[in-house]
């Protein structure tokens, strides 16, 4: 097998062969169509994430180099172990990596997106940047019949990213507003889901103004530029004076900082990105406002078959998806990382 791998942390990544894996036990062998290159993969590429103040959270440790990255994962399954009970050599479908040790209680009391020893595809295993993946249980394993493969692979990282954030809003009316910070492959992911999950007009804070078009386009009811001074004001004046939830899809101090200016009294701010940075928050001001921040991290099992259902029944609409040769993984991470993404782009091995 080909694959693309991190050999030195921030080096552009190599080209390497090696013995095409054979499944044991319940795994199987998955030849990848398409890997989606998500911002977590930028962080990995870096060789940490950036804790704020000067602190770093370093993998030099945790995740030995060479390694495949790469999370969001569609293909074929061309070998199956002796105990993968239900896979089938041809089956089509995406690969969930937010893989659980398998073996502490949380996991074997069916929990594993809980699990403090993960072992995720693409961050613990060796992921998707390659032209094979191993994967370690069929349950991992979903169909998207009548679903794009491209589009497909997304829905293993922005999609049910997007999807677990947005079961976490609180209820909401129709009269109501929902903040999503950011307009990445995510938050567009998001704005696609959101009328299976919630009644809320949707409003979109970005501060590229493609990036604000493109969430126009795709139905937001607006979009404000959260760079200006006058983006605060500007929101609370369209939702009559704040909103009760927000979602922040970039995770940077400034967009966590506008997520909770918008909040009205008694809101709740969802953070999901990962870019870094550390929140100056005036602890005095939370019990007054009475506010809830909560943390919302990728999704599980069950999310991830709720989502996929949705997106077989044409519930989802479809983000924009690009496709490149397998080749330019390192071009894509750093037109990933200088925002000159829109949607998401999937890497083809075989291209």
């Amino acid at each position: 097998m080909l694959s693309w791998q991190l050999v030195e942390f921030g080096r552009p990544l190599e080209p390497r062969e090696g013995a095409t894996p054979v499944p044991q036990g319940s795994e199987v062998v998955v030849k990848i169509a398409a890997c989606g290159v998500c911002h977590s993969d930028v962080h990995l590429w870096d060789g940490y994430f950036d804790y704020g103040n000067g602190n770093k959270l370093s993998f030099a440790a945790s995740m030995p180099l060479p390694f495949t990255i790469g999370h969001e994962i569609v293909g074929t399954v061309v070998a199956v172990g002796p105990g993968a009970d239900g896979a089938k050599v041809g089956q089509r479908a995406v690969v969930f990596p937010w893989i659980g040790c398998g073996t502490c209680d949380v996991c074997t009391t069916g929990g594993e997106y809980y699990c403090a020893a993960r072992v995720s595809i693409g961050t613990k295993r060796a992921g998707g940047f390659a032209d094979h993946v191993l994967v370690p249980h069929p349950r991992y394993l979903f169909d998207h019949e009548g679903v794009p493969a491209a589009l497909a692979a997304t829905y293993a990282c922005s999609g049910v990213t997007a999807y677990s954030a947005l079961k976490k809003v609180p209820p909401l009316k129709a009269s109501d507003y929902l903040v999503l910070i950011g307009a990445g492959g995510v938050g567009l992911s998001a704005l696609q889901i959101a009328a299976a999950v919630t009644p809320a007009k949707l409003i979109v804070a970005d501060i590229s103004a493609e990036k604000r078009a493109a969430a126009l386009a795709a139905g937001a009811h607006a979009a404000i530029d959260n760079s200006t001074p006058a983006g605060v004001a500007e929101l609370k004046q369209i939702a009559g004076g704040g909103v009760w939830c927000a979602i922040d899809f970039v995770g940077a101090p400034a967009s966590a900082q506008f997520g909770i200016d918008v909040l009205r009294r008694g809101g709740t701010l969802l953070m999901v990105g990962l870019f870094g940075g550390a929140l100056s928050l005036p602890l005095a001001m939370v019990p007054p406002r009475l506010l809830t921040i909560r943390g919302s991290h990728v999704g599980s099992l069950v999310e991830m078959g709720e989502l996929m259902d949705l997106a077989k029944a044409g519930k989802v609409k479809p983000i924009p998806v690009a496709t490149r040769p397998m080749s330019l993984a390192t071009t894509t991470l750093e037109d990933l990382r200088a925002g000159r993404v829109v949607g998401r782009v999937v890497l083809d091995p075989q291209a």
